[in-house]
């Protein structure tokens, strides 16, 4: 008898508590969503009076659209090249072993656990001394820098998943590494590849910390643009951005997990 009440309340307790976790991380976008559809220019929590002008700013301010185009390009090399070069790795790492194997993987990993501002200002003094402080080649190696452990993850992951035995059959057939590598292991390796890509450019175009250090008025990704729209600005603009940036990072997601089943990739559930 005690020991069933003492399960249920366990039961409860542990409801509740998830419960509770849910809504402080759902909290702070609620409260965002609401003041961005506010008619006064200020930020106060409930709006008086509903309005959507400030997502009308939000796309139409040049700071925002220059900062946009600038991101998109910025997230579009160095989510790429950070695929390619994370690809790479991940496959040494996996299916190879040499010295300084363990050293290797500590310094691909170390962004994980490096500060960002010590990253981006480590590559400005780096640039500075070469001559290519703040340049768009400066803030796409800053970027991938940041983000290529999480591209490691994804593909190594996925690297895991894969049946060896396919590979040494289509040798044992007489392909070439190259035509093993491009008719088996990449195509097995596809959804890791495109969920690392979508993670990578996720975090590059949100990357703020870092890029602050690197980025200059004509590089200035939308990110560092809203910062330098909240010094001199107090109206929920930023909160209309805010929302978009957690709509279309939702949609993002979804799409990925329906066509590519993102559970699958991360490792967190067997195979469908």
């Amino acid at each position: 008898m005690r020991r069933g009440l003492r399960t249920r309340l366990l039961g409860i307790s542990g409801k509740v508590l998830v419960g509770l976790i849910l809504a402080f991380i759902v909290l702070p976008a609620f409260v965002v969503t609401l003041a961005a559809f506010n008619d006064r220019a200020i930020l106060s929590f409930p709006p008086a009076k509903y309005s959507t002008r400030w997502f009308t700013r939000a796309l139409t301010y040049r700071d925002f659209q220059t900062g946009l185009w600038n991101s998109l390009v910025v997230t579009a090399w160095a989510s790429t090249i950070a695929l390619g070069v994370g690809t790479g790795f991940a496959i040494a790492l996996k299916r190879y072993s040499f010295r300084l194997k363990a050293t290797l993987e500590g310094v691909l990993l170390s962004p994980l656990i490096v500060p960002h501002f010590t990253i981006g200002l480590g590559l400005l003094v780096l640039a500075t001394g070469i001559g290519a402080a703040r340049g768009f080649s400066v803030v796409v190696l800053t970027h991938v820098i940041v983000v290529l452990p999480f591209v490691i993850r994804s593909v190594y992951i996925s690297l895991q998943n894969i049946d060896e035995r396919l590979e040494l059959a289509a040798a044992s057939l007489g392909a070439r590494p190259g035509r093993v590598l491009s008719t088996i292991t990449l195509p097995l390796l596809a959804p890791g590849l495109v969920s690392g890509w979508l993670f990578a450019a996720i975090l590059s175009f949100n990357e703020f910390t870092a890029s602050l250090f690197v980025t200059g008025q004509a590089t200035q990704t939308l990110p560092v643009a809203m910062y330098g729209y909240v010094r001199e600005f107090a109206d929920p603009t930023l909160a209309a951005v805010s929302v978009i940036y957690i709509a279309v990072t939702a949609l993002a997601l979804t799409v990925a997990n329906t066509f590519l089943g993102l559970g699958k990739v991360l490792n967190v559930e067997q195979g469908r």
